[in-house]
């Protein structure tokens, strides 16, 4: 009997990791804020989630601010319609819905949307503060929390400009995949740092190609931020990079099947 309960339980952690491994889709295509821009959805919306995942993105990228009363919500902008996030409450910030009438989505909620398919993974970015880096750190650990709360780390890879913010989302799942945004720190800092990759402004990395090769030469992920014209992504898809963030997903998509 125990013998047929261990096989059991080893079957489930491998179809565990099987999923984590293979049902998410691979190709290289991130909706910047989800997929937003063709049907005018509002940015950082479970609509926009949707409609990333109805695409069939390779993941939908959303920005994660903290309330005054310490709850982490989704949205792009330090403000939500003239409000300020980190100086309001969030009962405070339910007055104010988006333009299609959703409220604004805690951590909790979108993660929650997010999990209900396995082919798109959520690409969560950490905002760093205004107030403080002690606050952007804060947010990070609170941030790793939520998304073991949701049992939700198959599903998430971590962005973030704040470099003490991924170090502690590092710190707090050493598992877990962080990518740096702001374009200070070359390949070496970052893979000697314990990051994932780096995903640097698209004009940035035009004008410091190498760092493509020495990321790749280190094993670290590649990644732009944000790619939207044909000319760029086109550029950058001849860079081979893992992946793109574009408000322009379905461009992409034709690109990439034209070169096919």
């Amino acid at each position: 009997m125990k013998t047929i309960l261990f096989t059991i339980l080893t079957f489930l952690v491998a179809s565990s990791a099987s999923f984590a491994q293979k049902s998410f889709h691979k190709n290289k295509v991130i909706a910047h804020r989800g997929a937003w821009k063709a049907q005018v959805l509002p940015q950082n919306s479970l609509a926009s989630l949707k409609e990333a995942v109805r695409l069939g993105c390779e993941g939908s990228e959303f920005d994660v601010w903290m309330t005054s009363d310490g709850v982490l919500v989704v949205n792009h902008d330090a403000d939500f319609d003239g409000m300020e996030i980190e100086t309001s409450t969030y009962k405070d910030l339910l007055t104010i819905k988006h333009e299609n009438g959703e409220k604004l989505s805690t951590v909790e909620e979108y993660l929650k949307a997010g999990k209900k398919q396995k082919g798109t993974k959520l690409i969560f970015e950490i905002k760093p503060s205004k107030i403080s880096v002690a606050r952007s750190i804060e947010v990070a650990e609170k941030s790793v929390l939520a998304v073991k709360k949701m049992k939700a780390q198959k599903w998430v890879d971590y962005i973030t400009f704040s470099y003490e913010g991924g170090l502690k989302a590092i710190e707090m799942d050493p598992e877990a995949n962080v990518a740096y945004l702001t374009g200070d720190k070359t390949p070496a800092e970052l893979k000697e740092a314990g990051f994932f990759g780096f995903d640097y402004n698209i004009n940035l990395l035009k004008k410091n190609p190498q760092w493509i090769k020495e990321a790749k030469a280190l094993g670290l992920t590649v990644n732009a931020w944000t790619v939207n014209s044909a000319e760029d992504l086109i550029w950058f898809l001849d860079q081979e990079p893992d992946f793109i963030t574009t408000d322009e997903p379905e461009l992409l998509f034709r690109i990439i099947k034209d070169r096919k």
